[in-house]
Formats: C-alpha cells, sequence, structure tokens
C-alpha cells in the first residue's frame, strides 16, 4: 500500500468508528470475569468494570454518546454509582465518555500525559482532533504508579513509557488477578502505535514484558479491544512483536527505505493469517516499526 493510502485508510477507519459510535444498533454486552470484575463491549475501547461494598470503579467509556446505554447496562450489575473512572490513555474511543460520567459523579483519574493530550489541538490517524472541554480532563493525574485499596483488593495502576502513546497505563487487580491493560493489547491482531503520540515499538514490547511479570497462568487479561485473553496469549503476541521488530531493523541495517520495506511482505507473511485482516494492515505494521526504528 503506498504511504498516501496508509493515511487514507487509517482516517477512514477513525471516521468509520465514530459514526458507529452513534449507531442506535450498537449493544452493549456485559462479560463477567470475577465475582467482582466485568468488561463491557460496545465500539470502541474494552469498558473494565470492578464492583464491590466500598465503591464501583471504571476503566475506560467509549463514545459520548454510547454513555446512556453503558449506564443502563452498569445498571442491571450494581445500584451503586460509578465512583472512579481512570483513562488508560487519551484516545476518544477511550475518553470519549468522560464528560458524561463526571456530570454521573466520577472522579477521572489519569496519566499526566493522558490530560496534557486531552487539553491541547492532536494529529490522530492524520486527522486534527481539537482539544477536549474541560469538563471531560481528568482531574487526578500520576506520573508513575498510583494505588487504589478498595472493595478488599490492591488495585495497581502502573504508566508504561512510550508504548502506544507517551500516557498509557495498566490496571493490576491483584487480589481477582485481572488485569486491563488498555490499547498495550489489540488481542489477536496487529496492534496501533500512535508514533505522533509519543509510541513506539520498543516501548510496546517493553510494556507487554512488564505486565507478563506480574501475570501467572491464571491471570485474565482485558485487552484495549476485542477478547478477553491470558498469559499464554499476550506471550505469543509479544513473541511476535519481537520478531517483526528484528527482520525491520535488520532491513533498515541494510540501508532499505520506508517504502522497501512498507512493502516487503515477507516480514509479516508468517503473522499475517492470525494478527492481520483488521484495523491495522501488514503494510501500514511494518511502516509503523521502520518509522519507530528509524526515530531512535
Amino acid at each position: 500500500m503506498a504511504l498516501s493510502k496508509l493515511a487514507v485508510s487509517v482516517v477512514l477507519f477513525a471516521f468509520i468508528s465514530c459514526s458507529n459510535a452513534q449507531n442506535k444498533d450498537v449493544k452493549i454486552e456485559t462479560h463477567q470475569l470475577t465475582e467482582q470484575i466485568y468488561m463491557l463491549t460496545g465500539q470502541g475501547g474494552n469498558i473494565g468494570l470492578f464492583i464491590g461494598d466500598e465503591a464501583v470503579l471504571m476503566i475506560d467509556d467509549q463514545y459520548a454518546p454510547l454513555s446512556p446505554k453503558i449506564l443502563t447496562a452498569i445498571k442491571k450489575i450494581t445500584d451503586k454509582p460509578v465512583s472512579y473512572l481512570i483513562n488508560t490513555h487519551w484516545h476518544g474511543d477511550h475518553t470519549g465518555g468522560n464528560e458524561n460520567m463526571k456530570k454521573e459523579g466520577a472522579l477521572i483519574f489519569a496519566h499526566e500525559n493522558v490530560r496534557k493530550k486531552m487539553s491541547k489541538d492532536n494529529m490522530l490517524l492524520g486527522k486534527n482532533k481539537p482539544a477536549s472541554p474541560k469538563e471531560a480532563l481528568p482531574i487526578i493525574t500520576f506520573t508513575d504508579n498510583m494505588m487504589f485499596h478498595i472493595n478488599d483488593d490492591d488495585v495497581l495502576v502502573s504508566h508504561v513509557h512510550n508504548a502506544h502513546t507517551d500516557g498509557d497505563s495498566f490496571v493490576y487487580f491483584t487480589k481477582n488477578n485481572v488485569i486491563h491493560m488498555g490499547d498495550l493489547y489489540f488481542q489477536g491482531k496487529f496492534p496501533f502505535i500512535d508514533l505522533a503520540s509519543g509510541g513506539s515499538i520498543d516501548g510496546y514490547i517493553n510494556g507487554v514484558n512488564k505486565i507478563l511479570m506480574i501475570t501467572n497462568d491464571t491471570t485474565k487479561i482485558i485487552p484495549g479491544h476485542r477478547n478477553i485473553s491470558n498469559k499464554a496469549e499476550l506471550t505469543i503476541f509479544k513473541n511476535m512483536l519481537v520478531s517483526i521488530r528484528s527482520m525491520v531493523q535488520s532491513e533498515i541495517d541494510q540501508g532499505k527505505t520506508l517504502k522497501e520495506v512498507t512493502n516487503n511482505t515477507k516480514l509479516t507473511k508468517e503473522f499475517n493469517s492470525k494478527y492481520g485482516g483488521w484495523f491495522i494492515s501488514d503494510d501500514v505494521f511494518r511502516a509503523t516499526i521502520y518509522k519507530s526504528l528509524n526515530a531512535k
């Protein structure tokens, strides 16, 4: 795919996603992982929900037009309001409902770079994204790690440097043994690495490695998109990333150009049947890794 077509394809995806978010046919589905933790799916990033006697904690909130449906789905599980909301990063399919959730009484937390990004105009998928209104911004920000001690669990919120973006965090429910990875994990598909927002292939792999270090064979993993996963599947995903990065780096060392690497289908051939055919195509992924490695 030519680079101009690359830009068009990702912009088109963003437009379709936002349009679909307003589609009345979007359904919010609930998946229970433990006695306390649920994953909600609809249009956009997967939502995490942690429910206990003390409070309801929510992770990400999809698009604004879906907030009424999301709140209805939550009320079918608990009559408690959402007290806390964590944004795993700044993208609109994970933060679009912030203003609505704040009106419902939720206190919003995120890494400091999430608030910085949301406070100004940004480029996302080749398209200008205006700054979010003040009412949608996280109220409490952090720089590295923070803990929630609620509902008889110790919940770690940990920042991962320059991975999907420069403001990514994952959420680890230590006693429930569940991790919400945000877009540090696109289950079963090539991931989107937002280079314009400080993302990088090295940071992405480092982030996955960090999470693998604290998981075990019974850990349940909520990815940013698609299906509930586990350590074994995440390990295979990581190995795919490492393999393709190595091959692209070898091409760079040989003096190959961006166009040559983008068009070299052999670099991802082994993985296309499993990880291709979705948002990020194989040629887009090769180009992303090339640009990321060259930026060093």
